[in-house]
């Protein structure tokens, strides 16, 4: 069985148990229920095991299905869990649990934590990433941009996710020089730098580009999970061979406080689900809302105990700001890659400006990483 926690929000017409028991029939035979088989019925219409007030309008309901109504595939569970109510209103999802055979269908990440961490030999202290921007650039300066982030330390220099394939910076060129650049930087510094590029884009452009980026000698990509596809990147992560960090873009259209799916589920969970081994997620006090809470639950979603799973990084940023950066990794500890951009770039040097946040980050001194919450029993 898997089960998925809503939070249902009432309007004074609607009953808690009836909206729970219409979800639960919608997402599965999408008919009235006296037409349904009985055999059918009770295998596969979801089942309301609780529904209990949270506060004034809000309810929350758990309903399980069994694993057959999720078919074998990682889209039709997203469309088992939000398909057809999407449609409607007052509906989130809070939660996620999956059976053990359905965890052990999915991978998860191929290098996670432990896998980033070694191919950027850091093995203690929080990663540092940014990304090379703004499109309009040419390869050659997007390149140079990257040679001095790497050699100012940084672990991680990715594309910034709509730098694509523009004429100012064709994908295969920009490539080349940026990871020739970031060579020649460890080269120089002894350091393990790594690009990311890019590899967002049509279906046939994906493997040509996943192709470009190895041969090039990259260790890793980024990918847009909700432009690319689920499926797809759930793809990569099994046969790529390369480390995938994930782009938040588009998930906002599913945070709107009472429906969509929330944060801690999309990022934390789905997204692991499929494969991201590092996944991007805007931090509260940057260009974007997100609450703390909600920052939590992506944080300790992505690390938890999860099946068999490899637990995945989690990667602030959108605004961050480096000089707050010591503030977050003691709040959120050591397993975390923090995305500073602007405020690397609004100092003038950016390679003194890197080097500055690096020598931070060496200096802080960790308490023991916060234990990740005990999983549920499995379904």
């Amino acid at each position: 069985m898997l089960r998925i926690t809503y939070q249902l929000t009432c309007a004074p017409h609607e009953e808690p148990h009836a909206k729970a028991e219409d979800i639960a029939l919608e997402q599965t035979a999408e008919m009235p229920r006296n037409t349904v088989a009985g055999d059918v019925a009770a295998r596969l219409i979801g089942t309301v095991e609780m529904v209990e007030r949270l506060d004034g309008d809000r309810w929350s309901a758990v309903i399980a299905y069994d694993d057959e109504a999720a078919g074998a595939d990682v889209l039709q569970l997203v469309n088992l869990m939000f398909g057809g109510i999407s449609m409607k209103s007052g509906i989130g999802i809070t939660d996620l649990e999956l059976s053990p055979a359905w965890l052990a269908a999915l991978p998860g990440p191929a290098y996670g934590i432990a896998g980033l961490r070694a191919l950027c030999g850091v093995p203690r202290r929080p990663l540092l990433c940014t990304a090379i921007k703004p499109m309009g650039l040419s390869a050659g300066r997007l390149a140079d941009l990257a040679y001095h982030f790497a050699r100012g330390g940084l672990d991680v220099v990715k594309d910034d996710h709509g730098v694509t394939s523009q004429a100012s910076a064709p994908f295969a060129e920009r490539v080349g020089r940026c990871q020739e650049a970031v060579a020649r930087a460890n080269a120089e510094t002894g350091g393990r730098a790594l690009y990311f590029p890019n590899v967002t884009g049509t279906a046939p452009q994906l493997e040509e580009r996943l192709e470009t980026a190895r041969a090039a000698g990259c260790r890793g990509v980024l990918v847009s999970p909700l432009l690319q596809g689920l499926d797809a990147v759930r793809a990569m992560a099994v046969s790529s061979g390369l480390a995938i960090l994930s782009h938040p873009t588009l998930a906002g259209v599913f945070f709107h406080g009472d429906h969509g799916i929330s944060p801690g589920v999309l990022f934390g969970k789905l997204y692991r689900l499929i494969g991201a081994d590092g996944v991007i997620y805007p931090n509260p006090g940057g260009r974007f809302q997100m609450s703390d809470g909600a920052a939590r639950a992506i944080n300790e979603n992505l690390r938890a105990p999860w099946g068999g799973l490899r637990p995945a990084m989690p990667v602030p940023g959108g605004g961050m700001d480096a000089a707050r950066v010591p503030h977050w990794a003691d709040l959120y500890g050591p397993d975390t890659m923090f995305l500073v951009g602007s405020s690397l770039y609004a100092q003038g040097d950016v390679e003194r400006a890197a080097r500055r946040l690096r020598e931070t980050v060496e200096r802080l001194i960790w308490r023991p990483a916060p234990a990740p919450p005990s999983p549920r029993p499995a379904a």
